[in-house]
């Protein structure tokens, strides 16, 4: 046991690091860790290897919307959260924020759990069903969201933002520059650096932010976690989707014109963590490693029991529990510290190092410099174009969906 509870601490130790560490994936960890793990498993079971990644996964899915939030420097799990976090944020409710992302997330790994008897029985057999029409599955969700939740005026210029995003995302995903490159490229262009340099140009500055953290756990709140714990489900069945992806499904399947942002944040925290504990227990349901972390365990353990669920099941509670105290706590001293920081300033730095970030390893990587600054600036372009027309980001998400869409279809 005390093994078992060793390897928890480390995994949320260097999950907390990876998790408030921009660009810092917990998949890049785990890559390192599982590179050494025959010398590892000289000194250790490999179940505690196992229970270690576990930890540190569910820890950085639970940190990593802090410097989403904070910084507006996204990772692929968090892009959508951001535009919902900062209307928080500037109405002086980013502690509010973060406990609304912080019980979500805490929530949806109740649910899932409660619902697992349920889920072992119905899922592999709708896994089966489904898994050939996911291309379908994709298109008929995104037509639902394009369509139901935008109104009139709105409907032609979010379908039109939508197909450019995809096009982008064609163009930089199927290029020769690398996925990584691609990903920081246009995500954090779409995502990130317009709305830095909106705010910049706004001369927006952060409000000092109330005291008052209440939040009511009403039919919404509850309505809104039950719908990110059941799409992460369904992400951990469905190879190749993420919980960027999965949000919009939860927006579908809730069919809520008027989410709010405080719904929006909590569907996105259970999306994200539900499915990193999900896409574990697929192996043992499905024989479906859909993750880095996933893959790595299943290397690692030879057979993956029901027993081995049942331990996952328990670190997925004590690593949530303690991530939830961790991410009040050290969201709480940054928020209060960020008030002490010249706004403009840092978002000015921000730009300035995420550039510097991409070019460098455009370099390193013997990318093409040209081509990835032209995708760079495209993607700000398109960013701020949501901004000025005030227009969901979600409708950017067409950079990856459109991808995924025409790659399930065969298109390409």
């Amino acid at each position: 046991m005390f093994e078992i509870l060793l390897a928890i601490f480390l995994g949320i130790t260097l999950g907390t690091i990876t998790g408030l560490t921009p660009g810092l994936h917990v998949n890049t960890i785990g890559l390192l860790i599982f590179s050494v793990s025959d010398k590892i498993l000289t000194f250790t079971r490999p179940l505690t290897l196992c229970v270690f990644f576990v930890s540190m996964s569910l820890c950085h899915a639970m940190l990593e919307f802090i410097p989403s939030l904070i910084m507006s420097i996204p990772e692929e799990d968090t892009v959508l959260s951001i535009q919902p976090g900062h209307r928080l944020l500037f109405k002086g409710e980013g502690k509010k924020t973060i406990r609304l992302v912080s019980f979500g997330g805490f929530l949806s790994i109740i649910l899932l759990i409660v619902l697992m008897p349920f889920l072992m029985m119905f899922l592999p057999i709708i896994y089966h069903l489904l898994k050939d029409y996911i291309g379908y599955l994709l298109l008929i969700t995104m037509i639902i969201i394009l369509i139901y939740f935008n109104n009139k005026e709105k409907r032609a210029k979010s379908i039109l933002l939508f197909l450019v995003s995809g096009i982008l995302g064609l163009f930089v995903l199927n290029s020769n520059i690398g996925s990584n490159i691609g990903l920081l490229c246009i995500l954090s262009g779409l995502f990130s650096i317009s709305n830095l340099l909106y705010s910049i140009n706004n001369n927006t500055h952060i409000p000092p932010q109330k005291e008052d953290t209440t939040f009511l756990v009403d039919n919404k709140f509850k309505k809104s976690t039950f719908a990110g714990s059941f799409s992460g489900c369904i992400l951990g069945l469905l190879p190749g989707l993420g919980p960027a992806q999965g949000t919009l499904i939860a927006q579908s399947i809730t069919l809520n014109k008027n989410i709010s942002p405080e719904e929006f944040i909590i569907t996105n925290s259970g999306v994200n963590i539900s499915d990193t504990l999900f896409s574990l227990i697929s192996i043992y349901l499905i024989n479906n490693p859909r993750s880095a972390i996933s893959v790595y365990i299943s290397n690692i353990l030879s057979s993956i029991e029901f027993i081995h669920i049942i331990y996952f099941i328990f670190v997925s509670l004590v690593t949530v529990a303690v991530a939830c105290i961790l991410s009040i706590k050290i969201g709480d001293w940054m928020i209060d510290h960020m008030q002490k920081i010249n706004y403009n300033r840092l978002n000015m730095f921000i730009v300035f190092l995420v550039t510097l970030i991409l070019l460098i390893f455009t370099v390193m990587s013997n990318g093409c410099l040209w081509y990835v600054f032209l995708c760079y600036i495209t993607s700000i372009g398109l960013g701020l174009l949501a901004n000025v027309l005030d227009l969901s980001k979600s409708n950017l998400m067409g950079v990856l969906i459109i991808p995924s869409i025409m790659t399930y279809l065969g298109v390409i």
